[in-house]
């Protein structure tokens, strides 16, 4: 789930919407040997091998307070596997238009699993509210989508992917600081090595969890004296309710994402996550509701989100909005968070597009982001996906050629762009 993990559980996610009526039941992981590690990945340890760095983050958890009778527990289980570094090096989120990603993700039949967990478990959820001001529908739809409510938590040894990670330079710092973590989980008691199974990118439990996470959020909410996210469902929502509120700063009572209807007048550029305005703003230049109600007449600031540019749903995102960005920094995964939270709370189904969306093509996609990293612009990486850098970057350069610049890159950007000519028009005209 998590900030740190941008978009790692968008691919895991994808493969719970296939297998939502499945049963999660946890495999004890058997110790097995160490697999000779990829010779690059040591070059960020000054070519220490893999026995030599792991001796190394041992002494690092024994500082940390982790016991030398854990670390030999779960030193069986704290081996190099390749095949986990090259699932993170070839990892890529989805380029799927929103309104098929949500409709497969935020399902009727996700939002009823998300309405009876909130019955099933009545006490749990109305104790979290109350503790920690967080709504059981946005704890369900973050339950839903990062498990199916713990159907699909992954099947691969936490420690052995956390420590292979570690191993490889490209995110070392975090996931060395992220074994020591899980290691502190099995040293307090919460959960033994062989119950630590999950997904590749070593995140735990029923709303995955990284171990920093689970260290730091998790809470007995059963009052059985340990901490377990994987099959306890009342530590589940109460630990997901304290991440929500403490670590991603949850306003409460005040709303996260709510569907509008935007004129086709409205000034585009203003149209991003950056730009919040009060909703009595937003009411002036002809923003309501789908029904076409008036927004509240107050001071209440929004920003009005649009995940596919101007032809497809519009949304008022919240100041709580940005609990779902820094949950995953994914715009897709985000947002369908939000609408399902919502869906879940009783908001009637989004409005579909009046006529279809179009969509660049994936190389196309990838040709724009090598343009645009031309024209000087940070993209992150060319990967054919429309993250929210290419999007910032794609709404600058809409500005520049006087399109609309609603962040969503069109066949006539591209084709601007390709010859290299600027005609400066008055940005905000719909076309």
């Amino acid at each position: 789930m998590l900030l740190t993990r941008c978009a790692i559980a968008t691919i895991a996610l994808v493969a719970c919407s296939f297998a939502a009526s499945a049963q999660f039941a946890p495999t004890p992981a058997k110790p097995v040997a160490p697999k000779a590690p990829s010779p690059r990945a040591a070059s960020c340890h000054n070519g220490a091998s893999f026995d030599r760095f792991l001796a190394d983050v041992k002494q690092q958890a024994v500082a940390a307070g982790v016991s030398r009778r854990t670390i030999e527990e779960a030193s069986p289980y704290l081996v190099y596997d390749q095949g986990i570094v090259n699932r993170d090096r070839g990892q890529r989120v989805f380029g799927q238009l929103f309104t098929e990603f949500a409709g497969r993700m935020a399902a009727p039949y996700r939002m009823q699993n998300g309405q009876q967990h909130i019955k099933q478990y009545a006490a749990a959820f109305a104790r979290a509210e109350k503790e920690y001001g967080v709504p059981p529908a946005v704890i369900a739809a973050f339950w839903g989508l990062e498990s199916d409510f713990g159907a699909n938590m992954g099947n691969l040894p936490t420690l052995k992917s956390l420590v292979s990670l570690a191993y490889d330079c490209r995110r070392s710092e975090m996931f060395v600081n992220e074994t020591i973590a899980a290691l502190k989980i099995i040293d307090r008691g919460d959960l033994h090595p062989d119950e630590m199974i999950g997904s590749w990118a070593g995140e735990l439990g029923q709303t995955q969890f990284l171990p920093v996470h689970y260290v730091n959020y998790a809470v007995d909410y059963d009052g059985d004296g340990r901490r377990d996210l994987l099959r306890s469902g009342p530590d589940v929502i109460g630990s997901t309710a304290n991440y929500i509120a403490n670590g991603l700063k949850w306003r409460r009572g005040e709303p996260w994402l709510e569907e509008i209807k935007v004129p086709q007048n409205l000034p585009w550029d203003k149209t991003d996550l950056t730009v919040r305005e009060p909703r009595s703003t937003w009411a002036q230049l002809g923003v309501t509701y789908p029904d076409g109600r008036p927004l509240p007449n107050d001071n209440l600031a929004g920003s009005v989100l649009l995940p596919m540019g101007r032809f497809g749903p519009a949304f008022m995102a919240y100041a709580n909005f940005a609990a779902y960005t820094e949950w995953n920094n994914s715009l897709i995964y985000s947002t369908t968070a939000g609408y399902l939270a919502s869906r879940i709370a009783g908001a009637p189904p989004m409005r579909k597009p009046m006529t279809p969306v179009a969509q660049l093509p994936f190389n196309e996609l990838k040709e724009l982001q090598q343009l645009l990293v031309r024209a000087g612009f940070n993209v992150g990486k060319v990967d054919g996906v429309l993250g929210q850098q290419s999007r910032a970057a794609v709404k600058a350069m809409q500005i520049k050629y006087g399109l609309p610049a609603d962040s969503w890159p069109t066949a006539e950007l591209l084709a601007r762009m390709r010859g290299g000519t600027a005609q400066a028009q008055p940005a905000g005209v719909l076309r």
